[in-house]
């Protein structure tokens, strides 16, 4: 695994165990010499993540749209900062970069990138991982929710499992290493 995208807030949150996580992260992905692919944010968990990744001389690529690169708090430490057209041009150009996705603790953006992704991989259009760093129970309830989507029928049980899930990223990296897509898609007969 050369590159990992994660998505995360670009708030702190209400716990210290969120910025903890993004921390643990980010010092992680660089120790593993993974490359950090993010929103290019110098603020909130997306500034933690990538400080902790630089501070132990990990690879840090950020991709930002022009419209936020204008208004929003870029992080003008990185390497590597992509700017692009679109939100849709930033998702798709963080996809193309990573070879497995983590979503720490976020908001709305990054719930849909993780349903974005996620949905790729049901349909079978890319073979990645993807997990949830569910620091201090922060996806719990979401993942109570996936679980009564797929019992009330509206996921295969196949398709559920593609969401790895763990409380460190210790855990979750060495889950997305060993990942396996099933092998069955959503349309396929």
């Amino acid at each position: 695994m050369k590159r990992i995208a994660v998505y995360c807030g670009s708030n702190k949150g209400v716990r210290p165990e969120y910025g903890a996580a993004a921390q643990a992260l980010g010092a992680l992905l660089a120790r593993e010499k993974i490359e950090l692919v993010y929103g290019g944010g110098s603020v909130g968990l997306m500034g933690i993540v990538a400080d902790a990744a630089l501070a132990h001389g990990g690879h840090v690529i950020g991709v930002i749209p022009q419209k936020l690169h204008i208004r929003e708090i870029i992080h003008h430490g990185l390497p590597d900062l992509r700017v692009v057209n679109t939100m849709h041009e930033r998702k798709a150009l963080m996809a193309e970069l990573a070879d497995g996705f983590i979503a720490l603790p976020g908001g709305y953006g990054t719930f849909e990138e993780f349903f974005e992704v996620l949905a790729w991989s049901q349909l079978g259009w890319h073979p990645k991982p993807f997990g949830l760093l569910n620091a201090a129970g922060f996806y719990t309830p979401l993942l109570q929710f996936l679980n009564h989507t797929r019992d009330e029928g509206f996921i295969r049980p196949q398709h559920r499992e593609l969401v790895l899930e763990a409380d460190s990223a210790e855990k979750l990296l060495q889950q997305l290493k060993t990942f396996r897509p099933p092998g069955e898609v959503k349309w396929q007969k």
